[in-house]
């Protein structure tokens, strides 16, 4: 998985790049075919925005998350991506066995 990240207004710390590529592996663990994932932090005002686009086989997978706070904007993120991803793996197995997704698969 390639990790790029670019701040807006923002330097981006070794610790904020350390807690958001700990987060991210998080989805790696679900999906395994993440290719790129691209992340823009951005400091507007009194709110931290952060959006990602995940490029996985077949998709482009964009989320953003808008807190007070960075880590639980980044929190945020990561819950959305997480559940996108899945949806998305649960789709590519519906297709892949016709019709039977992962909530079906053991009952038969």
């Amino acid at each position: 998985m390639n990790l790029y990240l670019t701040g807006h207004h923002l330097e981006i710390t070794p610790s904020i790049r350390e807690y958001l590529s700990s987060k991210l592996a998080r989805i790696t663990h679900h999906f395994d075919h993440v290719i790129d994932v691209n992340v823009i932090l951005t400091v507007e005002k009194l709110n931290q925005k952060v959006e990602a686009s995940v490029h996985v086989r077949g998709k482009d997978i964009h989320c953003e998350s808008i807190d007070p706070d960075m880590y639980a904007a980044i929190d945020g993120l990561v819950d959305k991506l997480d559940r996108t991803i899945i949806k998305h793996k649960e789709k590519s197995l519906e297709r892949r066995h016709g019709g039977a997704g992962l909530k079906h698969h053991g009952e038969q």
